[in-house]
């Protein structure tokens, strides 16, 4: 696809990931940084997202918001990056994607504001309890070397992201399976390389 791909983002956001992702696949992008209040609110930017949140992505005429979304579509726009497995093998790729979206985000945003889910009300809620969760986590962590096998793919961006942010911020448990799986996705360069962008511009530099 030769369409400009632009990512809309803010440095301490979620479009850390999305950046991430844009780097894994090779492929050149603009970005345009928003400022939370400000141009995130702005008419222009409502238009792409109305909920005024970070970040989006367009590629030519087509708008994508949601973190997760975006690591999918980009997998499948991009297929020569090979972020994605044969469709014959998607089973665990599309399990921990749609996991870091759903179940995971949700148990450490809980946990990250002091929302404890009361025990009879757990049912209720995608992740039940976040010491099952973890759990099952920490077990994915360990069967093989990236979550949807042995090969790197989108869901080691969405859901491994959603490990660093735990780790750093203290969501999740420091567990030698955590912190093993987190150095091995986060020494890729193209993390490295999406890191030091997004540094820079906390920094306040080009």
């Amino acid at each position: 696809m030769s369409e400009t791909l632009t990512l809309y983002t803010n440095p301490m956001s979620r479009g850390r990931i999305a950046r991430w992702m844009l780097e894994e696949i090779g492929e050149p992008y603009e970005t345009t940084m928003l400022d939370y209040g400000g141009s995130m609110k702005a008419a222009d930017y409502l238009s792409i997202n109305p909920l005024g949140k970070v970040p989006a992505l367009v590629h030519g005429e087509r708008v994508l918001t949601e973190t997760t979304a975006i690591c999918a579509y980009l997998a499948d726009a991009f297929p020569a990056a090979r972020l994605a497995p044969d469709l014959a093998d998607r089973a665990d790729y599309y399990r921990w994607m749609f996991f870091s979206a759903g179940p995971l985000e949700s148990a450490l945003m809980n946990r990250g504001m002091g929302v404890e889910v009361p025990e009879d009300k757990r049912g209720v809620v995608g992740y039940g309890d976040i010491a099952t969760l973890l759990d099952m986590l920490e077990s994915a962590c360990t069967r093989h070397a990236f979550l949807a096998g042995a090969s790197f793919s989108a869901a080691d961006v969405s859901a491994g992201s959603q490990i660093g942010f735990g780790l750093q911020f203290g969501t999740i448990e420091k567990r030698p399976a955590f912190e093993d799986y987190w150095a091995r996705v986060s020494g890729r360069e193209a993390y490295r390389k999406a890191s030091a962008i997004d540094d820079a511009a906390l920094q306040g530099t080009p």
